[in-house]
């Protein structure tokens, strides 16, 4: 039986599933770069992909270069699109362009299911593990449902859109002794690995100030405001699931939905989840949290369009004194501040007040991470040991919870104490009330965690 399976059945169907894969494996495996390493079809850990929009697509790329894997399903609710170009420029998306992709890579004769519907992909037993890549109002639902049916799970950041059902995933990987990775790929680059080792061998000294630097929101429309109807191929209704269906246009739909609270949390929850999840990382709380945070110096743009912040600042403090702010208005990356120095890092760049800590042979102490050749490559691994990937769920969710609380703070507009142990804001119960309400449109039906007998 290999290794990776959590249910016997799953593993019977993926042997009988195996012959279907080997009357095709030659196309499979006729790209050198595969040929040495790729194991039999039987050994291989089957994928579903649900999303099919940009992100979607790099993730199919990371997963088609992983000889360990074979992507045997893919799912979007659109067909085709061109994402945020005009009609027919630039390259296409959705699950017709993904199709002919994993064929022309894998051979036209690969063993691949299309579906309209997750629920349809999910439902395959012979599917080990899923890749989430919807939009974010998508992730916890797909996320969860994968995970009851017995799945692994690999769900882009944001983990989820609301706080609660951060928590609930959480809860419900743990009961499941599921494999999880979130998309927060930086975890998984030597760059911000070089920081965090820096930190924890205390070069910088003892941490005093984290400044994180996160993108601006969107200041105006990013697209055509024109409402119009879907366009044959697209279930927009199906696309909005859970959450408001707001008239459908250019500026709220591909690319830029997340302008609207409807669907994502603006920039600040886009990439929250990348610079301040290292600094949880580097800083040692990624199992905790803040215990004080607000809102400071908001500003929404002028438009009916977007509900999101285009500036913002978070400020929050750590138990031991640490402070720290989230801001679009802190140089974009990270810099933790320390009694002897700092470090700074952002994608492709990496400065410290030393500039020997940045020699590649420069050994920062006796803290040092082991990570795989990549993030694709760590969650597959994990399958096979049921060990804990580097983005794990509970890491995921406690990296996100201060945005969660920002826009608690702002809409309040007042400082919030944080209970990082019991999850709960302190002295206040309408705060975390409205923290924690999760209102699904009818007929999807918030998450429920169904007990074992």
């Amino acid at each position: 039986m290999p290794s990776h399976s959590r249910n016997p059945e799953t593993s019977v169907t993926r042997r009988q599933f195996a012959s279907v894969v080997t009357a095709v494996g030659a196309a499979a495996v006729s790209a050198p770069a595969r040929a040495t390493t790729r194991p039999q079809p039987s050994d291989r850990i089957t994928i579903g992909i649900v999303g099919l929009g940009s992100r979607g697509f790099n993730l199919l790329d990371d997963f088609l270069g992983q000889p360990k894997c074979q992507i045997v399903a893919l799912c979007d609710v659109d067909e085709f699109h061109h994402r945020d170009q005009p009609w027919g420029k630039g390259k296409t998306f959705g699950r017709k362009p993904a199709e002919e992709h994993v064929k022309k890579t894998c051979g036209s004769d690969s063993p691949l299911q299309v579906y309209a519907d997750y629920r349809e992909l999910i439902a395959r037993k012979e599917i080990d593990a899923v890749v989430v890549a919807t939009p974010d109002h998508w992730h916890a639902l797909c996320t969860f449902e994968a995970l009851q049916a017995g799945k692994d799970v690999y769900c882009e950041k944001p983990i989820t859109h609301l706080f609660a059902e951060g928590q609930t995933i959480v809860a419900e990987v743990a009961r499941q002794k599921a494999v999880f990775q979130t998309g927060s790929q930086q975890r998984s680059d030597p760059l911000f690995q070089k920081l965090v080792e820096i930190v924890h061998n205390g070069l910088i000294g003892d941490v005093q100030t984290v400044e994180v630097g996160l993108p601006p929101g969107y200041a105006k429309p990013m697209g055509s405001t024109e409402v119009v109807e879907p366009r044959a191929g697209l279930n927009y209704e199906f696309w909005c699931g859970p959450s408001t269906k707001l008239p459908l246009m250019q500026a709220r739909h591909h690319r830029w939905w997340r302008g609207h609270t409807a669907f994502g949390g603006g920039v600040l929850m886009d990439w929250i989840g990348h610079h301040n999840d290292i600094a949880h990382w580097a800083i040692g709380v990624h199992r905790s949290g803040p215990v004080k945070v607000e809102a400071v110096d908001w500003v929404f743009p002028d438009t009916n369009v977007y509900n999101t912040p285009e500036q913002y600042t978070i400020r929050c403090e750590y138990a031991g004194g640490i402070t720290c702010t989230i801001s679009s208005r802190n140089p974009e990356g990270l810099k933790i501040i320390g009694s002897k120095g700092w470090v700074f890092a952002r994608r492709g760049k990496i400065e410290a007040s030393d500039k020997r800590w940045l020699a590649s042979d420069f050994v920062p102490g006796p803290i040092r991470i082991q990570s795989s050749s990549s993030h694709a490559a760590n969650f597959l691994e994990n399958i096979d040991t049921r060990g804990e990937c580097i983005a794990p769920a509970e890491i995921a969710h406690r990296s996100i919870t201060p945005g969660h609380l920002g826009y608690v703070s702002a809409a309040l507009g007042k400082p919030l104490s944080w209970d990082p142990i019991t999850e709960t804001i302190v002295g206040d119960d309408a705060a975390d009330r409205l923290l924690k309400t999760v209102e699904y449109r009818a007929p999807w039906q918030p998450l429920t965690v169904i007990e074992s007998a």
